[in-house]
């Protein structure tokens, strides 16, 4: 099913290059967000130290979440009772407000962020806690899964012309559909994150393939919000063209709240991190190739075609006068089908390394066009021989002619790379 008319399709659009120039996008490395959320527990020194963790973990972002539980929740929403083991108030409404961080703090935690790389951003819950975000000139903004249907809200946050990032658990495609239309009018640019809002979320419901589906309904930005207990899917959410993706962060997983299960801890996140830098580095090259480290180690490890037996000049080869054996620096066993039944010019001992001059027909080798280093450096091993379809190695004398035709060679296209990429 394709998008409607009235939103972004096709080809996905280039990357959203946010106000201090970190940018956000299909060929740019991956947007990696510490969502600290709540996790602070309504502690300022834990939420700083969060953000100094965050940082050293080598995320590119930090998310907090603000809410006027005012204007969130109704009188008797806010009044009613909220026990338990992760309650934070006798009420919903207490429970909320001792969460809750000033205008000021957020603004000392940006301050703090941004002195140490990172992009500071949060999701506004409600319109004053939208203003507050505007206030402190934020250069991102989340609209979470909670507020994809609501409509209001949806249109404030485009008035912000202000890139959005989009949580889209709870949704159906419909519902995406018209988030996504309605932010897009803000010309801001909009990044939608395949989610699922279970706390935590099973494997089996994380239906990571939705990844390319919105990348294809939409094509826009896309990303991935995982709320799983391990990285791994969200390590593969990045080979499948996720460009941000949002982990919930907390110091200690034992803390009291509903968050922290959910939740990587510094070393987990700093894990993370590492892998999708891997993945990332993994996908540079997009088409089967044999690299200069292979084709050295070819040499060592491929076989060459040998004889079996003392073998006499004039020898009509057999299959049972052949065997193969390393190294791989003489004749292929590709050519077998081509020296059967050639005669030997010359004597061949056993273990000997057939050799093109020491046959009566010429064969074709095949040696392929030489390639270039990707990594524009010599290669470490280029004294070795090379090790190719057929080759041959420099004693050969008289090697037979070559047909260009016949080659079995193949064109090494440059590797693409992404600008900053680790």
């Amino acid at each position: 099913m394709n998008a409607p008319a009235n939103i972004p399709g096709g080809p996905a659009a280039p990357c959203i290059t946010l106000a201090s120039g970190r940018r956000i996008g299909h060929g740019c490395p991956c947007f990696v967000v510490a969502e600290v959320g709540n996790n602070h527990q309504g502690d300022m020194a834990t939420a700083r130290s969060m953000v100094r963790e965050a940082a050293r973990a080598g995320a590119d972002a930090v998310k907090f979440q603000k809410r006027d539980t005012s204007a969130l929740l109704t009188t008797e929403g806010a009044q009613a009772a909220y026990g338990g083991p992760n309650s934070f108030g006798a009420t919903y409404g207490e429970h909320r407000d001792a969460l809750e961080l000033s205008a000021a703090q957020f603004a000392e935690l940006k301050q703090l962020a941004e002195s140490l790389g990172m992009v500071f951003f949060a999701s506004a819950w409600d319109a004053p806690s939208l203003a507050v975000l505007a206030d402190l000139k934020v250069e991102l903004l989340k609209v979470c899964s909670a507020d994809v249907v609501n409509v209001p809200m949806l249109r404030r946050v485009a008035a912000l012309g202000l890139p959005v990032v989009l949580s889209t658990g709870m949704s159906t495609l419909a519902q995406v559909d018209r988030a996504v239309a309605e932010l897009s009018a803000g010309r801001g640019g909009v990044v939608v994150l395949h989610c699922n809002s279970s706390y935590p979320c099973d494997e089996a419901d994380i239906a990571l393939p939705v990844v390319d589906q919105l990348a294809q309904r939409y094509g826009l930005p896309v990303g991935y919000s995982g709320h799983e207990r391990g990285i791994g899917p969200s390590v593969a959410a990045v080979a499948r063209g996720a460009c941000l993706v949002e982990r919930h962060f907390t110091l200690d997983r034992a803390q009291r709240g509903t968050d922290h299960q959910a939740s990587l801890e510094p070393d987990d996140l700093a894990l993370m991190v590492r892998m999708i830098r891997e993945v990332e580095r993994a996908m540079t090259v997009t088409e089967k190739r044999v690299t200069p480290h292979e084709a050295a180690m070819a040499v060592k490890l491929r076989k060459s075609l040998v004889a079996a037996r003392d073998l006499a000049a004039g020898t009509v080869l057999a299959p049972d006068d052949l065997t193969v054996k390393s190294p791989g620096d003489g004749l292929s066993p590709e050519l077998w089908d081509a020296v059967i039944g050639n005669s030997l010019t010359v004597d061949l001992p056993r273990d000997g390394q057939l050799l093109p001059a020491m046959l009566a027909m010429p064969v074709q080798t095949g040696e392929p066009e030489e390639q270039d280093d990707p990594d524009g450096v010599e290669d470490r091993n280029s004294a070795a021989p090379k090790a190719t379809a057929g080759s041959v190695p420099d004693a050969a004398a008289g090697s037979a002619p070559e047909s260009p035709s016949a080659s079995l060679s193949v064109s090494v296209p440059e590797i693409p790379r992404k600008a900053g990429a680790a």
